[in-house]
């Protein structure tokens, strides 16, 4: 049997500290992205591209393990943006959120076994939009981060602070995306123990 490889642990970028703001330093890496808009809570959307991406990833695995290469599911990642940057921090107005659902894809993998996969998942009738799925090579660069820990609804003090003070007394400023890394399972853990990185891409 292949040893597992975590991901988690060997890729630069998932280790983050509660009250720590790092800069990073981020290559190129692949990932299975589904786009989409609105409030995660309530949105069909949303809903329906998790109920896609993660089949998709899992069979990949499978896939990867039966090549002889196994590995753990990386954890759900997700790009949050909106007109007004407000939106996220002082009103959290979530029906106004853009947002791209990220899941990362192995450097081994190839073309043909993430079209293996998702031909798997729509055949057996398991992904609700696999229309709206693409692999794409996404290039963070640099980027300051820290380690959220309780509600997602909490965030709003830590960007606060991350945008308005860290950000700027490094002598950066903000550019991209909003990068979320979601180390828990929110179905399976209480909101006070959720932990979650919280990225900003940045220049110079």
């Amino acid at each position: 049997m292949p040893v597992k490889e975590d991901l988690l642990r060997s890729l630069p970028g998932y280790a983050a500290r509660k009250g720590r703001f790092d800069v990073v330093n981020l290559p190129a890496r692949r990932y299975l992205m589904i786009d989409g808009h609105g409030d995660p809570n309530t949105s069909p959307a949303y809903a329906d591209a998790l109920a896609t991406l993660y089949p998709v990833a899992y069979r990949l695995k499978f896939l990867s393990r039966a090549a002889g290469q196994d590995y753990r599911v990386m954890p759900l990642e997700a790009l949050w943006w909106a007109d007004d940057l407000a939106a996220f921090t002082a009103a959290r107005d979530k029906s106004a959120w853009k947002w791209t659902v990220l899941n990362l894809v192995p450097d081994w993998i190839v073309g043909e076994q993430v079209e293996q996969a998702l031909a798997g998942v729509r055949d057996a009738g398991k992904a609700p939009v696999p229309e709206r799925l693409r692999v794409e090579s996404f290039t963070e660069g640099m980027a300051v981060q820290t380690l959220h820990v309780g509600s997602y609804d909490d965030e709003g003090p830590v960007l606060e602070r991350l945008h308005h003070e860290v950000i700027p007394a490094h002598g950066l400023r903000l550019t991209g995306r909003h990068h979320e890394i979601y180390l828990n399972d929110a179905r399976r853990t209480a909101p006070q123990r959720l932990r979650t990185i919280l990225r900003q891409p940045v220049v110079g």
